[in-house]
């Protein structure tokens, strides 16, 4: 612990005043990333945009995570240029200009010499950027990029930064080629250096807490906004820039649907409330769920499926190792999961199936209770790109979660299973047991990373039923307060 103190205390040269120098140590990370990933491509330009600070000033911004991974920028309406020759890559970072008026609105930028400063790299006015691609792209116009556009869809008639910014560039090089090397960087994302791994474990550690809070305080009668406006005030207070993610605070009903984000019921008694956070430290993302009952004390029923989420866990754990494989951890749940199921008599069989669609389709049984993936990767995204993506083994640096689940939904017999004469034994059997099981959505996620030392289970919130109960038996006397040791390596920021 006091190893990874001292490394969070060397992150902390101040943003805000612009005033401190990176840490040699961290510019030298930054400057690395840079050579490596330019050393998989070709002889070129490479250009990597940040993002777009928001049109109102009061919207909060975030960095994309790229341009953050290559230079550790925060500040809005950057980029960053790389021009490789043979082993030779230089880099040059375009960005906002000191501007008085507008950073009484906005804060303090860095400006270029300040990004001279603290990176190392020179660095222009923003409004310099198209015409230096314009002299570089001229004599050969091609053009590598990383783009950070995601899964979302948008309307044809909303174009993203990217393809507006490209349009323009077009419009100065007609005939221009561009090559996207954002897997190529994802790859690189994939294994996190020990740097990237101390954030992780200080944004877990403060998921904890705020897990363990939430423990505490939970009991009938209580909104689940109650529940979220405590976990993310324990993030805050505690040092983590914001959540990962929309938080999930799902009670009864809404612990049987995945990502419930309106938290705005008013909890029972003898329900499950699943819990799915995550806190964000210095740009990295935990990820976190616990599975807790309502009045403090799980229901036969309750503990009866908790067991299995757990033992697949439990089970999916054990595969994990430098080079171990994926597939295996997958495995491994999905059939202590299946098994399980057909103990509690909700499935006939580990490998039962029922008609799920036209033509006498056949799904497994098992899936209508375990409707999401085991597992996926965390770091500067809460869904990051994790080696077992590329290799389909884990390697020294993974860091991912295992998140095994069962979700007995109400309307299973209603809206999902089909009426049909193959169902008709399956429908019966559950007719008999969903007034017992409806609402029950149990998942038990947890963050790990893999070095070769073995595997690390870096968020340590209670998980096993006694403890989970042991804990809620704790009198809430309201939130605890901050920790100093979290709070102080905080108080700096990591340019």
């Amino acid at each position: 612990m006091r190893i990874l103190t001292l490394l969070l205390l060397a992150l902390a040269p101040s943003l805000a005043s612009a005033q401190s120098a990176m840490p040699e140590f961290l510019q030298a990370e930054f400057a690395e990333r840079r050579v490596r990933f330019a050393a998989g491509a070709g002889d070129g330009v490479i250009l990597v945009l940040g993002g777009r600070e928001p049109e109102k000033d009061y919207i909060q911004f975030f960095q994309s995570p790229s341009l953050y991974y290559l230079t550790g920028f925060r500040e809005p309406n950057a980029a960053l240029v790389m021009v490789k020759r043979g082993s030779e890559v230089t880099s040059r970072m375009y960005v906002q200009p000191r501007d008085p008026a507008r950073e009484a609105w906005t804060g303090a930028r860095l400006g270029t010499e300040g990004v001279t400063r603290i990176s190392g790299m020179p660095a222009r006015h923003e409004s310099e950027l198209i015409p230096a691609l314009d002299s570089l792209l001229r004599p050969a116009p091609r053009l590598m990029m990383v783009t950070d556009l995601g899964e979302v869809a948008r309307p044809a008639w909303l174009k993203p930064v990217e393809v507006l910014f490209l349009d323009t560039l077009r419009g100065r090089l007609p005939g221009l080629t561009v090559t996207d090397l954002t897997p190529r960087l994802q790859q690189m994302r994939a294994v996190k250096s020990p740097t990237e791994q101390a954030l992780i474990r200080q944004a877990a550690a403060i998921t904890v807490l705020a897990h363990r809070e939430a423990m505490q305080a939970i009991e009938p009668g209580m909104n689940e906004f109650e529940l979220q406006a405590l976990i993310e005030y324990t993030f805050r207070r505690n040092g983590a820039d914001r959540p990962g993610f929309a938080s999930i605070v799902g009670s009864g009903p809404n612990s049987t649907t995945l990502h419930y984000i309106i938290n705005d019921r008013y909890i029972e008694a003898g329900e499950t409330v699943v819990i799915d956070i995550g806190a964000l430290y210095k740009g990295y993302s935990a990820d976190v769920t616990r599975t807790v009952p309502s009045n403090g004390t799980f229901s036969t029923e309750q503990r009866a499926v908790y067991q299995v989420v757990r033992g697949a866990q439990a089970a999916a754990e054990r595969q994990v190792r430098v080079g171990g494989s994926a597939k295996a951890m997958r495995d491994s749940s999905d059939a202590t999961l299946a098994r399980g199921l057909a103990q509690l008599g909700l499935i006939e069989s580990p490998n039962a199936t029922y008609q799920c669609g036209a033509q006498g389709r056949s799904c497994l049984q098992s899936q209508l209770f375990t409707i999401h993936g085991l597992s996926h990767g965390i770091g500067l995204e809460v869904h990051d790109p994790e080696e077992w993506y590329f290799s389909g083994t884990f390697a020294n640096g993974s860091a991912f979660t295992i998140e095994p689940g069962i979700y007995v939904r109400a309307n299973l017999l209603t809206d999902v299973i089909p009426d049909t004469e193959a169902n008709r034994a399956f429908r019966t059997r559950l007719a008999t047991l969903l007034p017992r099981y409806r609402n029950i959505g149990v998942r038990i996620e947890d963050d790990y990373i893999v070095t070769d030392a073995g595997v690390e289970w870096i968020s340590q919130a209670p998980r096993e039923i006694d403890e989970i109960e042991a804990l809620m038996r704790v009198q809430f006397t309201g939130p605890a307060r901050r920790d100093p040791a979290l709070v102080e390596t905080y108080r700096r920021d990591v340019p």
